[in-house]
């Protein structure tokens, strides 16, 4: 089986792209929904985090909005915030692998925003960067329920910019020409994949 890492900046449509892999036939693990029920009620980082920030916690479950305006007012909080969470979902995604072998799948796609940020390529076979222009990237962000410029700074400012990404993959999906294109390249890495595989 070989193991994908997907990544691509805030609004570059890698979501979109997770579940074109999976329409594909791939094995698709969320490192993102993965850290939803890590907060949500009865989560395992619950306990923890409410141990860090107790007011952050409403109804056994970790409120976001709260836990985002404490990253925001000190960003060094991000680091230790990821340094228990990290191992986690590391531990998640394990299992995550074990299923798909079990299911016989032959590619398997981990969705990790900060794929190259936290030193995950190294845990993969191959790595995908999805990439937009700059302009569409915007547009796509800031149409976002709640987003503001100043939280697309933010959060762009922790992410490493596209051209360094896009130097760093195995390869690279563009989504600002329409969905039928990027699922076109897609099954393209896919048949190129599966066939190293046989």
């Amino acid at each position: 089986m070989i193991i994908i890492g997907l990544t691509g900046s805030i609004g570059m449509g890698k979501s979109t792209t997770a579940e074109l892999f999976r329409d594909a036939g791939a094995y698709v693990f969320d490192a993102d929904m993965a850290v939803h029920n890590l907060y949500a009620k009865g989560g395992a980082a619950v306990p923890l985090l409410g141990s860090v920030f107790p007011d952050i916690i409403v109804d056994d479950a970790v409120d976001r909005a709260k836990l985002s305006k404490h990253l925001q007012a000190d960003p060094l909080q991000i680091q230790v915030l990821e340094s228990f969470i990290h191992p986690m979902v590391v531990e998640i995604r394990a299992q995550a692998v074990a299923e798909a072998k079990r299911q016989g799948k032959s590619v398997f796609v981990a969705d990790i925003p900060l794929l190259f940020e936290t030193g995950g390529d190294a845990l993969v076979d191959k790595t995908v960067v999805v990439s937009a222009s700059s302009s569409v990237q915007k547009k796509r962000v800031l149409a976002r329920d709640g987003m503001t410029e100043t939280k697309f700074n933010m959060i762009k400012s922790r992410q490493m910019p596209d051209k360094e990404k896009r130097a760093r993959a195995d390869f690279i999906i563009e989504t600002d020409k329409g969905i039928d294109n990027a699922r076109g390249q897609v099954l393209e890495i896919m048949n190129s994949l599966n066939n190293k595989e046989h």
